[in-house]
């Protein structure tokens, strides 16, 4: 075995050697700036991004802090900036010269590049090209569809860039229309913290807000990979780890932006200085954290045993919680031999870890999808909050637990009810308020609809941003069905994949992006989100719109909805289009302990908090008390691997965001060039017979009856953990079944399919 280098890494394999930040990170901002060719007025917009006043970033839900840095925007979210507001632009001409059919040819990155959408198009199935038409006829005609379809049969999408504003008349047509189908990004990504959190804790979201890192005095970070999907959040880990707070990661992956990070706001940039992140790095195998965290637990509770108590926080236990003996009993019935299998590391490592924690005063438990996207994704959550719980780790200063939500405002969009779950919505407000009669039924979930798509229930699909089509798992079995739609509708600032999945009727809709200025019958209007940390946001778009033919997402929603439900004088798409303010009246009239003030607070320096009973020790349970809980095995997997099987990671370059590609430079994984790349550790390699270059192709192990197989994926030794590969998304979405989900929340196992390797 090599031996690692001085940050852990090994140097027989890719990896970058410099810190996250630095100069790679202006480099890599500069490269999309060539290529995206925006205004001069972009860099203006950028520097008043993510300030109050300004606009809020379209990529991560990272926080805003109330006293901003000069530059409060990372790397991610001035390439997100720049691609929205690029010069090139994709009308008419562009689509007369080229049909549907020569277009899914075209890569992710190429369809994206051709630039902003500029008009209203609909299919022609006779010429297979889209072709121009006005917003009359757009709503016209899509309301007449949706007035011959079942509502039940129509699913209401929402990508997490869609503002609160946005998000509440959306819920509120697809209710008036008659369905809870409301899938959103979440459902993809996160959905297994709001189910798994709400059991245990009774918060869906967590329980951080920024001030807690400035207290604590140790993260643990699983499955999140902060240099890439959240690099603003580096700079409060940088401030935490100068003043002594121990960090310490668990990840498949050596993830440069939590080995080294180089502030290019600092003297970093002429000095050179980086700032060392992790003081322990364990490369957990894919599915081990909760055998991993089960081992923390476990040791905790021997170190109580032997310093005769103090360590475990009896008090909080008795007062605060339930379960905690089953959870004891567990920890001593399991052996640090299947702790050890399980998940890929030592006795050793583990116990040195739990010394730490047990003497740590405040600790932050920091997590991504590396945890949420697993068959056993809800349980391998609520063992994290067991060790949480043993010292009272939830709901006081410098400590709780804290998921970072990828895209801006997918955690809003729940809060105002975008849900498929009808008992978390206040659907009884809703029917005073507007009159009408809720539907009660649950609705369909992102892995529901695929299979909807697949047996032809669902025949109406609306999208509301995003790449549907290209995000979701088991493409290769959804991708024909979109052809015997009824109805497709597409509202979105650049051309995707999923524009180009044409049923019996489709129309694109080109929208405003959110730096630009959305001018209503009041003047100029703005907008909110709300972040990781359950603060809402104010955003104020400034720039020109790309053409004087595009609507803002809720004047494309309303038109739609007005073409389509019967006329209900509570109901006001007009007054509350011409003044977003109304709509955040109602807002705060249907959710007043969160939104009271909603307007007056709207541009509050760093957000104003909507609250969190549990980090006030208030515990919205069934039992009304925090809840150990014993799952039923140690892994994350939904079951071992057989002879000649590996573990699949999905992962996101640092040149992407979500299905959006920038480029094919993976700079801080020391990648560039080739998208169709699978990562297999050297040994691994040897063993098979495998050289490094060599093409091959990936077949799913998931044995449900259907096959799924990916070629072309070049080989390439990587420092990852023996039995683990990984591939990016979405290229190797096809190779995740939809019926391989997290089973409390049905979240894609994104981050642990089955698969062999065939030459």
């Amino acid at each position: 075995m090599t031996e690692n280098d001085s940050a852990g890494q090994r140097p027989d394999t890719p990896h970058y050697k410099a810190g996250a930040g630095g100069w790679g990170s202006l480099i890599g901002m500069g490269k999309v700036l060539a290529e995206a060719r925006p205004s001069p007025s972009t860099l203006d917009t950028l520097r008043i991004q993510n300030k109050a006043g300004g606009h809020m970033c379209t990529s991560c839900a990272w926080t805003k802090p109330k006293d901003p840095h000069l530059f409060e925007f990372c790397e991610n979210g001035a390439k997100a900036t720049i691609w929205d507001l690029t010069t090139d632009r994709c009308g008419p001409e562009f689509f007369a010269a080229h049909t549907v059919s020569e277009l899914l040819d075209w890569s992710d990155h190429e369809l994206e590049k051709v630039g902003r959408l500029t008009h209203p198009m609909r299919h022609d199935p006779a010429t297979d090209r889209y072709v121009e038409t006005t917003w009359d006829e757009v709503f016209a005609g899509i309301g007449a569809e949706l007035q011959k379809l079942d509502p039940k049969s129509v699913v209401f999408y929402t990508s997490g860039r869609a503002s609160l504003e946005t998000s509440y008349l959306w819920q509120l047509f697809a209710r008036l229309y008659g369905h809870n189908n409301l899938p959103d990004s979440s459902n993809m990504c996160h959905e297994t913290t709001s189910v798994a959190l709400k059991q245990v804790i009774g918060s869906a979201v967590g329980t951080c807000v920024l001030e807690d890192f400035e207290h604590c005095d140790m993260m643990l970070f699983f499955g999140q990979n902060t240099g890439s999907n959240s690099p603003r959040f580096l700079h409060p880990i940088e401030q935490a780890v100068n003043r002594g707070c121990k960090i310490v990661t668990f990840n498949p992956v050596r993830e440069a932006g939590l080995v080294r990070f180089k502030n290019p706001q600092g003297t970093a940039m002429v000095t050179g200085k980086t700032t060392e992140i992790s003081q322990t790095y364990l490369q957990v195998r894919p599915g081990g954290d909760m055998a991993a965290m089960l081992g923390l637990v476990k040791r905790v509770i021997e170190i109580d045993g032997e310093a005769g108590g103090g360590v475990i926080d009896r008090v909080f236990v008795a007062q605060h919680t339930k379960g905690f003996n089953a959870v004891e009993l567990l920890a001593r019935d399991t052996s640090w031999e299947d702790i050890e299998r399980e998940s890929g590391l030592t006795m050793r490592d583990l116990s040195a870890v739990a010394g730490q924690y047990a003497k740590a005063r405040a600790v932050i438990a920091v997590y991504g999808m590396g945890l949420t996207q697993h068959v056993h994704g809800g349980e391998t959550l609520q063992m994290l909050v067991n060790l949480l719980l043993l010292r009272g780790n939830i709901g006081r200063l410098g400590a709780g637990i804290c998921p970072v939500r990828g895209h801006s405002n997918v955690q809003g969009q729940r809060t105002v009810g975008i849900s498929e779950k009808p008992e978390l919505v206040p659907l009884d407000k809703l029917s005073e308020m507007f009159g009408f009669d809720p539907p009660r039924d649950k609705g369909l979930t992102t892995i529901e609809v695929g299979e909807g798509l697949i047996d032809g229930s669902v025949q109406g699909f609306i999208g509301l941003g995003g790449n549907f089509g290209r995000a979701v798992p088991d493409i290769g079995r959804t991708n024909p069905a979109w052809a015997d739609l009824a109805l497709n509708v597409q509202v979105a600032t650049k051309l995707n994949r999923t524009h180009l999945l044409t049923g019996r009727k489709t129309w694109l809709l080109p929208c405003l992006v959110r730096a630009e200025e959305d001018m209503q019958a009041s003047g100029a209007q703005a907008v909110t989100m709300e972040d990781s940390l359950s603060h809402v946001h104010g955003s104020q778009g400034r720039r020109r719109p790309a053409a004087s033919t595009l609507l803002s997402e809720p004047a494309i929603l309303a038109g739609i909805a007005k073409a389509t439900l019967p006329a209900n004088p509570r109901v006001q798409w007009n007054k509350w289009i011409g003044d977003y303010g109304l709509i955040r009246d109602l807002i705060a009239e249907t959710f007043p302990e969160e939104f009271a003030d909603f307007n007056a607070r709207l541009f509050t320096p760093g957000g104003f908090y909507r609250g969190n009973k549990a980090r006030e020790r208030v515990w919205e349970t069934e039992s009304g008390k925090a809840g150990f809980t014993v799952p039923p095995g140690i892994s994350g997997l939904g079951r071992p691997l057989e002879k000649g099987e590996y573990t699949l990671i999905t992962l996101r370059s640092n040149d992407q965001f979500n299905t959006t590609i920038y480029g094919m430079s993976d700079r801080l994984r020391g990648l560039k060039g080739d998208r169709m790349l699978v990562l297999m550790n050297p040994e691994d390699m040897v063993r098979v017979g495998l050289v490094e270059g060599q093409r091959v192709t990936l077949v799913s192990a998931h044995d449900d009856g259907h096959r799924r197989v990916v070629a072309g994926f070049k080989a390439t030794a990587y420092d990852l953990p023996p039995g683990c590969l990984a591939a990016y998304y979405p290229e190797a979405n096809p190779l995740v079944p939809l019926s391989l989900h997290d089973r409390m929340s049905h979240t894609p196992a994104y981050k642990g399919t089955p698969v062999r390797v065939e030459e």
